[in-house]
């Protein structure tokens, strides 16, 4: 399972430079023919991370409800965020893995609740949600490129 978190930190330290290298009014920004914009993407893979393995998991979440809410699949953005909250975000980024895999290596993941993707997959345990959620940071990794070119 190193591996699957050595990929996580990997992906979550690129997007912690698009946090730190875009101004704020970019982060915020919708381009026309998308619905979201690179904050949203960042703040949703953090979201996904914590719903996948926590959630499915029965066990509580690192991170706050609002941040659920506001994030979740089938969110959009409804605002724009203040620098405040890109700063949570960007502690969130890698507290939440670390957490993530102390708690694997104590092994507090004991139960899972199935859950099929939209890619049709279906999660049986937490390692399938991990590897997922690698491959779901992935996808948001390429659209946050593609909004980069339209920003």
């Amino acid at each position: 399972m190193d591996f699957a978190f050595d990929t996580t930190i990997k992906n979550r330290t690129l997007l912690k430079h698009f946090l730190e290298t875009f101004t704020l009014e970019q982060l915020n920004k919708v381009p026309e023919g998308y619905s979201n914009n690179i904050f949203w993407n960042v703040a949703h893979t953090v979201v996904t991370q914590q719903l996948l393995v926590y959630k499915l998991s029965g066990l509580p979440m690192i991170i706050s409800d609002d941040l659920v809410d506001a994030y979740r699949k089938g969110t959009k953005v409804v605002r724009d965020v203040s620098q405040a909250e890109v700063d949570l975000v960007k502690g969130l980024l890698f507290s939440t893995i670390e957490k993530t895999k102390e708690d694997y290596n104590n092994r507090i993941f004991q139960t899972y609740h199935e859950y099929t993707v939209t890619t049709k997959s279906t999660l049986t345990n937490v390692d399938e949600a991990i590897a997922f959620n690698n491959f779901h940071e992935g996808i948001h990794l390429g659209y946050i490129l593609a909004l980069k070119k339209n920003i």
